[in-house]
């Protein structure tokens, strides 16, 4: 049942109609705080490459860097922005008027201007005052807009901010003429249930878009962005592989899958360059995809448990929410302690051999044995030994 709040009630609990899919947006920020990674470094040519796999890959709008830094900074922004890549190009920076200027130079169509909103780092970071910071707002979104620029004024710490103020913030930004906000969970520590109330309460009493910008250092990242699209929040920031400070941001990944199928709102994404992205990114990074890495970790579509594998063997959404192919990952039956007799009789159908259910009865203690030894699942060819060794007919 809906009512006038586009709410549905789902096992009792009344919660926020779908956002209709064309007007969510991803604002990936690889580039800028996927790079603010401790130790991570991505070189010019990596930057550019990038920024063309995230255009092809079909995210909206890319946050290519802070021109502000100079150097080869700008100079790859700039390249990157005269690309004509099939997305917005948008550039960070503070709420000076110099940095905006260097935005406009590097040639990118949007920016984002960001000042803290909460007490603790308009004080002791800052050492400004409130007043200080929404007219620092109004002075750079009037600047920025009058260059006919795209405008996101980010609320830094937003998650540690009174929330009166964050009213006063938005409508600040709003009369300036900004497009949207962007709500920064800047220390990763709300969780879905509050950052609903938090930003349902903004979007009703503010007419202005909303961003998410969610950190993961309680693992809540991905869950807290798609709670603030449940509230009225339409652009969500992410980084491939969720790059970011500290824990790191939402998924670029995640966050698209769990829109495509949880949500039921697909994007339009080429989602099957999910893998190849992430490991592009991966070895710039010089960060390792973890195998259970959510979405696109190898582990994602490997079975080994006997129960799963004949599931899946019978019917892959027994335990599959969606295809492999659909993220460019591939399926994989793998064999070891926890394995049953179908899955090396398919396993053998793979190498193009039958076996009888005997063998692979024979062979599934000696496969029990192997695992426990080498403390793994086994390899095809230690698979195939004792085969040879324990269950192949022997010539008379």
């Amino acid at each position: 049942m809906t009512n006038e709040d586009n709410d549905i009630t789902f096992n009792g609990m009344n919660l926020v109609g779908r956002v209709a899919a064309q007007l969510i947006k991803i604002d990936d920020t690889t580039l800028r705080d996927g790079e603010q990674t401790a130790g991570v470094v991505f070189s010019n040519v990596e930057k550019i490459e990038i920024a063309k796999l995230l255009g092809e890959l079909g995210v909206h709008q890319i946050e290519v860097g802070i021109p502000a830094m100079g150097g080869d900074e700008a100079a790859t922004i700039t390249k990157i922005a005269a690309l004509g890549l099939p997305c917005s190009i948008l550039a960070w920076n503070r709420t000076v008027i110099a940095d905006i200027q260097k935005s406009i130079d590097c040639g990118v169509d949007a920016v984002a201007v960001s000042v803290p909103t909460s007490d603790i780092h308009i004080e002791h970071k800052l050492k400004k005052s409130r007043q200080w910071v929404l007219e620092s707002v109004k002075e750079s979104v009037d600047f920025a807009k009058k260059e006919n620029l795209y405008v996101s004024v980010n609320m830094e710490d937003a998650s540690r901010s009174d929330l009166n103020f964050l009213l006063e913030f938005a409508k600040t930004a709003k009369g300036a003429g900004a497009d949207r906000v962007r709500f920064c969970d800047t220390l990763g520590i709300l969780d879905p249930f509050e950052t609903y109330r938090v930003i349902k309460h903004l979007k009703t009493n503010v007419d202005i878009e909303i961003e998410m910008h969610t950190h993961n250092d309680f693992g809540m990242a991905t869950a807290n962005s798609l709670a603030g699209l449940r509230a009225g929040a339409t652009h969500v920031n992410t980084t491939v592989n969720g790059l970011g400070e500290r824990a790191g941001n939402a998924a670029l990944e995640e966050v698209v899958m769990a829109l495509k199928v949880i949500e039921k709102i697909d994007l339009g994404m080429k989602t099957q360059m999910f893998r190849r992205i992430s490991e592009y990114v991966a070895e710039a990074s010089a960060r390792t995809i973890p195998a259970w890495k959510a979405i696109v970790g190898t582990n994602c579509f490997a079975h080994e448990s006997g129960i799963h594998v004949d599931g899946v063997l019978k019917n892959p959404l027994n335990y599959e929410p969606y295809t492999p192919e659909e993220v460019g990952l591939e399926r994989q039956i793998m064999i070891g302690k926890s394995s049953g007799s179908h899955a090396i009789i398919a396993k053998f159908k793979e190498y193009g051999t039958e076996i009888t259910q005997e063998d692979a009865n024979c062979l599934l203690e000696h496969v029990r044995e192997k695992a426990l030894e080498v403390k793994r699942a086994l390899f095809d060819k230690e698979l195939v030994q004792l085969y040879q060794t324990y269950c192949e007919p022997k010539d008379a």
